[in-house]
C-alpha cells in the first residue's frame, strides 16, 4: 500500500510540476526536452529513462526490487495521466501556487514510498551505484547526476525555471515531512 500510494502522489506531483508551466524536476526536464524532439510522452519518456538507468544498474552491482520496478511504471503512468487530465492554470501566481504544492506532493509521495523499503528507484539506485564506485560523498554524485540531467534536457527544450529551483530546495525538506507524516500516523 505504501508503495502504490506513494508512487502516486510523487508521479501526480511531477506531472503537476510540469503542468504548472514553472519548471520541472531535473529527470522531467530531461523527459520533456526528449518527447520534444520524438514523438512520444514524457510519462513514456520517463519510463525509457528508467529502463536506461536501470541497465547502468548492471556493471554497479545494483539489485532491483518490487519498488524499482514499480517506481518506474506508476510515475510514468501518473506523469501522462496528469498531464493528459488536468489543465494548466490561467495565472502566474495559480501555476506557482501548483508549483508549491506539487513539489510538496512528490516529497510526500517520496516519503511515504521510502518506508516500504522495497527496492530503490532507478534514479536513486543508480547515486548509490555511482557513489560506491567512485567513493564521492553522495551530495556530489547526485548534484553532478541532477545538474547533467537538468542541462541535457534544458538544451534538448524542456522547461527549467523557478518550479525547478523550487524542486531543488524544497524536495529533501518534503521527503522528511512524508518520513514524519507515516512515522506519526502509522506508529
Amino acid at each position: 500500500f505504501f508503495l502504490c500510494f506513494g508512487l502516486m502522489l510523487f508521479g501526480l506531483g511531477e506531472g503537476l510540476l510540469i503542468i504548472s508551466l514553472t519548471g520541472a524536476s531535473p529527470w522531467s526536464v530531461l523527459a520533456q526536452g526528449i518527447s520534444l524532439n520524438v514523438n512520444l510522452s514524457i510519462g513514456t519518456i520517463t519510463l525509457l529513462i528508467s529502463i536506461a538507468v536501470l541497465i547502468l544498474w548492471i556493471p554497479l552491482g545494483q539489485k532491483l526490487g518490487m519498488g524499482t520496478i514499480f517506481n518506474a511504471l506508476i510515475i510514468a503512468l501518473m506523469i501522462d495521466l496528469c498531464i493528459k487530465f488536468v489543465p494548466t492554470p490561467s495565472t502566474y501566481f495559480h501555476q506557482l501556487i501548483l508549483a508549491i504544492i506539487s513539489v510538496m506532493m512528490v516529497g510526500i509521495g517520496g516519503g511515504i514510498y521510502l518506508v516500504s523499503n522495497l527496492g530503490a528507484g532507478p534514479r536513486d539506485g543508480l547515486m548509490v551505484g555511482l557513489q560506491k564506485v567512485s567513493n564521492l560523498p553522495i551530495a556530489a554524485v547526485r548534484a553532478t547526476l541532477e545538474i547533467t540531467v537538468v542541462s541535457i534536457g534544458w538544451y534538448l527544450g524542456g522547461t527549467v525555471g523557478i518550479g525547478t529551483l523550487l524542486f531543488a530546495f524544497g524536495i529533501g525538506p518534503c521527503v522528511a515531512l512524508g518520513l514524519y507524516l507515516v512515522d506519526k500516523i502509522f506508529n
